[in-house]
């Protein structure tokens, strides 16, 4: 009888960007990671209350690119979509939790 393998689960990335108009044309990478460096990544970002996408594979194309490197105008408006939709989700929260009355 043979026992049963698991199967080794992938590990976790992150990518976290950062946009800043005065210094740079695009977003760019601010850190990036897998496995421990991910969940810590995404600890600080819950910790400071930065909004978090899971976009597997926008994850996978980032986090190809260097700290510090602007991405590129091909995924201009992917990032753009992503950064819309976690404003809007943002906002509405904010309203939501603002009193009432």
């Amino acid at each position: 009888m043979k026992k049963p393998v698991a199967e080794p689960q992938p590990l976790r990335k992150a990518v976290a960007l950062k946009y800043n108009p005065a210094e740079h044309a695009a977003p760019v990478v601010a850190a990036k990671g897998q496995g421990h460096v991910a969940e810590r990544i995404l600890e600080l970002a819950r910790e400071h209350g930065v909004p978090i996408q899971e976009e597997p594979s926008l994850i996978e194309v980032l986090s190809k690119l260097d700290i510090d490197q602007e991405i590129p105008a091909e995924l201009y408006t992917l990032v753009a979509e992503v950064l819309s939709f976690i404003y809007r989700a943002d906002r509405r929260l904010k309203e939501w939790d603002a009193p009432h009355g």
